[in-house]
Formats: structure tokens, sequence, C-alpha cells
């Protein structure tokens, strides 16, 4: 099958030998992730979630390094393999080296995730953790193949590597025949690359769609601008998508092949963590919700059709969970917050207390501030943390407050 451009021409791609191929190389290590319906996001479409965050290494990274890898000459092996990442592509090339007894080197930025550090360190790789953005350690790893005539492993902007992502499109297929849509994570862009030329081609009525964090948006932004578009900076706690300049091959991919790319903010990344965990019972890492979070918040333009979400990993940060649980949790209207006035008498805390409880909140915090300059003698503020249900659950208890009388000075969400 012929796939052309926006312009007409003749589009060369991605082969569909060439994703077999990978299918059957991958066989012996990868697992095929279980597609899993999710009545809890199925609102407005059907939606399925692609389990690759239970994939070996806990990311579908695992698929394009090991096909990569097995790709190589004798004589490129002996050479030993040079690798930068965020996390996942470090893991799953450490693995892939380990199983063909290569010896690896991978840069890793100093900000990474230490389990992701220490699980790559655990498969017999040697580290390097370099200061920055993953831009930073690719500079790196790029200067130190340029010394040591090692083989470089790209972990996106490389047609092996975009062949192994590519294999979730074709089980994708194989599990739900009449899929719709595929909503994609994107960083650099390999894994969107391999999907959307590959179920073009199997499927070619399918929408592809890409997320992007806000703070982290290079594909977008290039997209947009028709070329590829270096960032100043990336700052998201979605690690594994944090990069600065798309891969050339990725762009043309991306241009060509995907429908929409999306961006969501950090606030609606971490609710999407959250809520996998509590409705789905899978733990994702921001880049792997970042389809989730695209979905949650109706930004994928299409209704009644059958969507799969790719959840890309699940190697989140132990350290970092509850502070994503905790904004997940103020973004939803689940913790809130308010200050109130009150005159520094007995009983004030009590009723303020009494009104909470009556409207069924938990309070979880109280702190209790005398005025200070400016202010009448007798007054002080209470400011409250409380768990409520939802913002509608919270608008009761403030109205309640009101209506007995109290000013409330402030609310915070």
């Amino acid at each position: 099958m012929k796939l052309y451009d926006k312009k007409g021409e003749i589009l060369n791609t991605l082969s569909l030998e060439k994703v077999y191929d990978a299918k059957e190389v991958l066989s012996s290590i990868a697992r095929k992730t279980e597609l899993i319906h999710s009545d809890f996001l199925s609102i407005k479409n059907n939606i399925f979630l692609k389990s690759e965050n239970l994939q070996l290494t806990g990311s579908f990274k695992l698929r394009g390094a090991y096909y990569k890898i097995s790709q190589l000459a004798p004589w490129q092996k002996e050479k030993g393999i040079i690798a930068c990442s965020a996390g996942n592509h470090a893991q799953g090339v450490a693995l892939a080296a380990k199983k063909n007894n290569i010896k690896a080197t991978i840069f890793i930025p100093a900000t990474a995730p230490l389990s992701k550090v220490e699980a790559t360190r655990a498969h017999g790789a040697e580290i390097r953790l370099i200061d920055g953005v993953y831009d930073d350690a690719y500079q790196a790893a790029v200067d130190f193949q340029k010394e040591t005539d090692g083989i470089f492993i790209h972990p996106f902007n490389d047609m092996d590597v975009i062949a192994g992502q590519a294999t979730i499109a074709l089980e994708i297929y194989e599990q739900l025949k009449d899929v719709d849509a595929i909503v994609v994570p994107i960083g650099g862009g390999g894994l969107i690359s391999g999907v959307a030329a590959t179920i073009k081609q199997i499927k070619p009525d399918c929408l592809v769609y890409g997320v992007q964090a806000e703070r982290a948006d290079s594909m977008f932004v290039s997209i947009k601008e028709h070329k590829r578009v270096e960032l100043k900076c990336v700052n998201t706690f979605a690690d594994g998508t944090a990069v600065k300049l798309p891969g050339d091959i990725t762009f043309e991919f991306c241009e060509n092949y995907v429908d929409e790319i999306i961006t969501v903010s950090e606030d609606e990344i971490a609710s999407a963590v959250l809520s996998l965990m509590e409705k789905e019972k899978l733990v994702s890492e921001g880049s792997g919700a970042l389809p989730v979070a695209a979905v949650m918040f109706d930004k994928i333009p299409i209704k009644d059709k059958n969507v799969v979400c790719i959840v890309s990993g699940g190697n989140i940060d132990v350290n970092i969970l509850s502070r994503v649980i905790n904004r997940a949790l103020l973004k939803t209207g689940r913790i809130s917050n308010l200050t109130v006035e009150l005159l520094d008498k007995p009983g004030q805390l009590k009723e303020v207390s009494s009104i909470i409880a009556q409207y069924g909140a938990n309070v979880i915090r109280v702190r209790h501030n005398q005025g200070g300059e400016g202010t009448d003698i007798n007054d002080c503020y209470l400011k409250i943390s409380m768990e409520t249900r939802n913002f509608e659950h919270f608008e009761k208890i403030k109205n309640a407050l009101i209506a007995s009388g109290y000013n409330i000075l402030s609310t915070v969400q």
C-alpha cells in the first residue's frame, strides 16, 4: 500500500514487513500487553487502555531498544553501545545489552527519578549522570560516542527503534479490529511515529492523536510552525517526554501521519495519574498518563468511537508520587482550603467545625493565627484544609459558613 504526504507525493515510510519482523524478534522478550476497557473513562467515547506500563522494564521503550540492538552486526556489538535517556529507554537498552552480552554506557539526566537510574544500573549498564534535561544527556552521549567509536542507540530518531515501537499498533489492531482512534504520548516522537505509520497502513481511517505536556510541547510547536523548533527549556514531571527538540525523522512522520496534537497541563496530568490508580488500579508515570489526561478533560474531538489510550510507562518515582496525588486532589476539588475571619473568643472554632462536619467534609489541617498590624485587636484567622467530594461540595460548605455570619477571606483550590 502506498501512502502520500499532504502534497500528494509518495512517502518513504515504515514497511509493514519490517514491523512484523520486529514483532517476531520481540516475541521472546516483550509482553503482549493487555487492552483494558475503561468504564470510568467511557463517557463520550468507548475507551480502552493499552497497558504498556505493565511491559517488562515498565515501559514500551524495551521494544524499540531491543529490536535496534538485534539488528546490529557482530562487529558493532563488539564496540559496545551508548545511549541517552530520561530513564525508560535506558532500562530497555540496559536489558537488551545484558541479554546480548554487550557493554552499555548510558547517559541519564541528573533530574531523572532515582528509581529509573537504579533499575538501569541493576541490568549491568554503566551509568553517567548529566546535569540538565534529556537534551544535555544526549549531547554528552554524542560526544562520548565520537571519543570511543561505540554504537549510539537513539531513543526515538531511528527507524529500527521506531519499528520496535510500531509493534504496539499491530497488537492494538489484533486486540480491537474496529479501533477508531489511538491516543499516544509524545516526547521525541518515536512511539507515535511507529504507531501512526503502521495503523494508517492497516486501517487508514483510524485517527491518531498525540499528546504533550504544555511545558514540554516541542512537537506541538514544531507541527504548528511546519519546521522543527527547539524549546529554550522544558519543565514537566512527565519526565519521559521532556524533549526540547524532536527528531527529523519523527517530525516528518508526525507531520504526515498524525491527525492532531493536543497539550495538557501539569494539573491535568496529575489528575490522570490519580484516576488511573484509583479507578483502574494501574500505576502510571506522568508521561504514560498524557493520553488519559486528554480524554478526561475532553480534548479529543470525536464522539461515540472506540478509542485506545496508550499508557506508555509506569515508572513513577515514589518520592514525587505523594506530591502528584496532592496536586490531583486539589485539581479535582477533593482537598479544599479556606481562610475564615473570626473573633478571638471561645466557641468559634467549634461552631465552624460543626458546620463543616454537618456537610460531611473531613478537616485534615487547622491553623489559627491572631490578627496582625492593621486588624482589630480581637480578630483572628482560621486556615482550614479539608477533604471534600468535589468543587460543588466545597461551595455548599463555604455558603453555609457565610450564611452563619462568617467572613471568608480566601479560598485556594
